[in-house]
């Protein structure tokens, strides 16, 4: 008799809607359109960076679907990346998700959580009277511990089993959703129809913009014809969108706890996107329809948020927009947490990873991996880097999109014959678009943002020694 533990499949398609939902809700839609709105300078410029993000992000989960199907285990894209090419491959993905993707992404929204924490308690706000302690140039501040202490309650919550986990994202998901759904119909209903007309006047003529004004920039209505600099504003612009529509792909981490994940998977990865692009469109058409485009690009520390809730609730909006926020944090941080570990979990069944890693603990969850990915979560709190990493990765993490959705014309020649439950929906031609669309951003990166690329290129090339290194250990211990 096998008394090793195993996953077990508790997750219905309810519950996995709700890991892609709240994993991608963090505080990034309460905060970017700030940037966006000072790259594009135009109402109808700030909604196409959005539309862009929502076609790329449905196109992508669609096609990540019939991978899904064809793979419903444990590590999701790691395993696709690591079958469509080779191992070296899903290594470097896994790699880049361990250092910083997924442990980035937790750090950033664990000290999210904090900052708008300090509108109830002055002691979490992020100024120099909060400091504990420096470290050379690294300075050390209440929140920051704050945060590790909520990676570390989550994290235990999830080493407890898969329940409580399941229990915390549906809850803190669906709260955060009809929250979000209430601000946009509160917003709509206050809209102030000058303003919005304003806002509308010159939609389509995109400008830098600066607190003096605007500064031109050559572009067209015609989609087509678009200036190279406006195309370079639109990359630069969708940093910030691409990453708060980002970990859409969390659920499919944890294809192993999902009942019937060879139809849930797909089916979650469509829906949940699909809520959060409607929401995500539709807040922005409410910022436009309470404040003018001056004030969202230059909003107080890119609150746009606070001051858009400011505008519909009075003082009290301030309040409103921080509890928001703070539920959603909670939410995405959760189910960054839950999902993240069951990577390294794979890796390390594959040889690749701590061995250690590679366990489940008696609630059968990878409980080692958990807290090990819990510590660079909260090494990347400390360091106050967490942000500026995240912007350096999304080079990589569109790079490791495009290949994962070019691994299905692979696999289609490659697998003819395997059995594909489902298959990705407009193929070849939406995974094809989705793929230019995706090199074209990283390349306009490389032009007009570099300081965005190299570093996340040179965290994932730092994983071929290291790759080459773990099949060397495999080898000698098999």
């Amino acid at each position: 008799m096998n008394n090793t533990p195993s996953f077990k499949p508790t997750l219905g398609l309810f519950d996995a809607t709700m890991i892609v939902a709240g994993s991608m809700i963090g505080s990034g839609i309460f905060i970017v359109s700030a940037d966006i709105t000072r790259n594009v300078g135009s109402a109808g410029w700030l909604i196409v960076v959005w539309l862009i993000t929502g076609f790329m992000t449905l196109t992508a989960a669609m096609s990540y679907g019939e991978l899904s199907a064809m793979f419903p285990k444990a590590g999701g894209q790691y395993v696709y990346l690591k079958e469509s090419y080779n191992p070296l491959t899903g290594f470097l993905y896994g790699w880049s998700f361990f250092a910083v993707i997924q442990t980035g992404t937790i750090a950033a929204v664990g000290v999210a959580f904090c900052k708008f924490a300090g509108y109830f308690f002055p002691a979490l706000e992020l100024t120099d009277a909060n400091i504990l302690f420096s470290i050379g140039s690294i300075k050390i501040y209440i929140a920051q511990l704050v945060s590790i202490l909520l990676i570390i309650f989550l994290t235990y919550i999830n080493t407890r089993g898969i329940k409580g986990g399941k229990l915390i994202q549906t809850t803190f998901t669906v709260t955060k959703l009809l929250s979000l759904f209430g601000l946009i119909v509160f917003g709509f209903i206050m809209a102030k129809g000058d303003v919005w007309h304003a806002n509308w006047a010159d939609a389509w003529h995109m400008q830098k913009m600066t607190t003096s004004g605007g500064t031109g920039i050559d572009s067209t209505i015609i989609m087509p014809l678009i200036g190279a600099a406006a195309v370079g504003a639109i990359a630069a612009s969708m940093v910030g969108s691409i990453f708060s529509s980002d970990a859409w792909n969390n659920v499919t981490f944890i294809a192993g706890e999902i009942k019937n994940p060879k139809k849930n998977i797909g089916l979650s990865l469509f829906l949940g996107t699909l809520i959060v692009t409607i929401i995500y469109v539709s807040t922005n058409l409410m910022y436009l329809s309470v404040m003018p485009l001056h004030d969202i690009a230059f909003a107080k520390a890119d609150r746009v948020a606070v001051a858009a809730s400011n505008v519909i609730f009075g003082n009290v909006g301030t309040y409103v927009i921080a509890i928001m926020i703070m539920i959603s944090t909670f939410g995405c941080n959760n189910g960054l947490i839950l999902a993240g570990a069951r990577v390294y979990y794979t890796m390390a069944q594959d040889g690749l990873f701590f061995k250690k890693a590679g366990t489940l603990n008696k609630n059968a969850v990878p409980e080692w991996a958990l807290w090990a990915q819990c510590i660079v979560a909260s090494l990347l709190c400390l360091s106050g880097k967490y942000g500026d990493l995240l912007d350096m990765v999304s080079f990589i993490v569109v790079i490791f999109y495009v290949l994962t959705i070019g691994g299905i014309f692979i696999l289609r020649k490659k697998m003819p014959d395997a059995e594909r439950p489902y298959r990705a929906f407009g193929y070849p031609v939406l995974p094809a678009i989705y793929m230019i669309m995706g090199i074209a951003f990283c390349v306009l990166l490389i032009i007009y943002k570099r300081d965005y690329t190299w570093p996340g290129l040179i965290i994932t090339l730092i994983g071929i020694p290291l790759y080459y290194l773990a099949v060397s250990n495999s080898k000698k211990i098999a």
